[in-house]
């Protein structure tokens, strides 16, 4: 440990079972300890801190011949056993004479002595003596279900003898034996304001403790939300005849289904593969930080997953203003954390829905917002932020595209084209479009798509031959320009 100050005791005070009553603290030198009576302190040499022996309160004016002794001879302090409370001539005197005066009240002479003589002879044995008592004293504090991180490294910091800090830092991974984690989401570094042998062996017993007490917040805080989260989900991938079934279940969790809500829709593309999935470790720290970004907003938020896309809820008493300037700040937020996260190969595109009422609502903004960013990212424009601007049949095809089943059966429908290519499937989805919107005209067609008849005759035998389909009977060609509406209003924006 090097030179021992009174500094040095102060800082170890709780582990040696110290209290300081009086006198000076600050770098002055601790040379050596011995347990000696009052009487005897004219013979102790300079730089020695005493431990007196005395089972009973010593009287006041011994006291005060002793402290004027004392600073006499130099002497580095004075430790008393007994349950004392200095009167204020011996305060003055400890002060004035410069004599450190520390109580150890039930402890004996020798333990005393012996606890203070490790410190002033350093090495392994000290280090590792103030390692365990800290690894002791953090550990039965975590058994409090009151602990915290916070309270957990002041616990540990008081055992050493120096302040530990939970520090951030963006390069810490789980594996770091000094990171305190929730789950695998690594949220700072624990780090000793004087690091010595000692903080080395117990910091990592300490971080692993104050990580489940970090995980135990987490838990006691966001459960709830999670849970909500998750209904949210079912909500907007259930088919529309089974709304009002959530409605119970989503009372009992807290989730106000009759408030407005706005949703945004994150999804991740990658630059070198539009088609690969985010990485997995991005969610649960997304999650977190996203929790912990709306924690305490006025709103009441959702954060869900469908599979590597993120849904960002706000709902909120009807009427409020500005929801969903509201959303896109925390949505950008969230937008730029992701991309942190991810890396320089993926773009996070954020599609904004329009506030709407009820379950109903809920699931209708989702579709907006599921669009409007699958749409951006169709159309080249990933990594922006999209808003959604629809009327008249284009919201009648959202609310159809929110429902998985009819969604299934519309792609079903176009899976033979799809299986020809994406570039085939694109012409092949526009020249249908385009010939069934004009009641089988092949000219007309021909005219908006800017080809000969001929040419989209030519199309069309492919295409029947692929989609294996009776274009002129009414239903079938009904749905196939349904599927084909949709499919154009999910993949490009006007």
């Amino acid at each position: 440990m090097g030179q021992l100050t009174i500094d040095d005791l102060v800082a170890q005070a709780d582990r040696l079972g110290l209290t300081r009553l009086a006198g000076p603290v600050g770098p002055q030198t601790v040379l050596r300890v011995e347990v000696a009576a009052l009487e005897r302190l004219a013979d102790v040499p300079a730089g020695t801190l005493v431990v007196v022996p005395e089972e009973e309160n010593v009287a006041p004016y011994r006291l005060d011949v002793a402290l004027r002794r004392a600073g006499a001879r130099g002497l580095a302090g004075l430790v008393l056993l007994t349950d004392v409370v200095l009167p204020e001539t011996a305060v003055a005197l400890a002060d004035r004479g410069g004599v450190p005066v520390f109580r150890a009240a039930g402890a004996g002479p020798a333990d005393v002595a012996m606890a203070v003589d490790r410190l002033l002879s350093g090495g392994a044995s000290e280090a590792v003596l103030r390692a365990a008592t800290a690894v002791e004293r953090t550990s039965a504090h975590a058994a409090s279900p009151d602990s915290t991180v916070e309270s957990l490294l002041t616990a540990a910091g008081n055992a050493l003898g120096t302040e530990l800090l939970l520090v951030d830092d963006p390069d810490v991974t789980w594996s770091d034996p000094h990171a305190v984690c929730i789950g695998e989401v690594a949220v700072g570094r624990v780090v000793a304001a004087v690091p010595d042998a000692a903080t080395a062996v117990a910091l990592p017993v300490v971080a692993s403790l104050a990580s489940r007490a970090a995980q135990r917040r987490m838990s006691d805080r966001y459960a709830r939300s999670q849970s909500r989260a998750d209904l949210v989900v079912e909500l907007v991938l259930a088919e529309s005849s089974r709304v009002e079934a959530f409605v119970g279940q989503a009372a009992r969790l807290g989730l106000p289904l009759h408030h407005s809500h706005v949703v945004a829709w994150l999804k991740p593309t990658g630059v070198n593969d539009p088609a690969g999935q985010a990485p997995r470790s991005v969610q649960a720290a997304l999650e977190l930080f996203a929790l912990q970004l709306v924690d305490g907003r006025p709103e009441t938020w959702h954060v869900a997953f469908l599979q590597s896309d993120v849904l960002l809820v706000s709902s909120e008493e009807h009427g409020a203003a500005d929801h969903q300037r509201r959303l896109r700040e925390v949505g950008e937020r969230v937008q730029r954390q992701a991309r942190t996260l991810a890396g320089p190969g993926w773009e996070y595109t954020l599609g904004l829905g329009t506030p709407q009422i009820g379950a109903a609502g809920l699931r209708l903004s989702a579709a907006e917002a599921r669009i409007a960013a699958e749409s951006a990212v169709a159309a080249g424009r990933a990594g922006g932020v999209e808003l959604t601007d629809v009327t008249g049949l284009r919201r009648v095809l959202l609310d159809f595209f929110a429902s998985p089943i009819s969604r299934r059966l519309l792609v079903d429908i176009l899976q033979p084209l799809d299986d020809l290519g994406p570039e085939r499937a694109e012409t092949a989805v526009r020249t249908l479009l385009a010939y069934l919107a004009h009641r089988n005209s092949l000219a007309h067609a021909g005219r908006e798509l800017h080809l000969h008849a001929n040419a989209v005759g030519y199309r069309l035998k492919w295409i029947r031959q692929a989609l294996q389909l009776d274009l002129e009977d009414p239903d079938v060609r009904f749905a196939v320009e349904l599927a084909c509406r949709v499919r154009m209003l999910s993949a490009t924006r006007g």
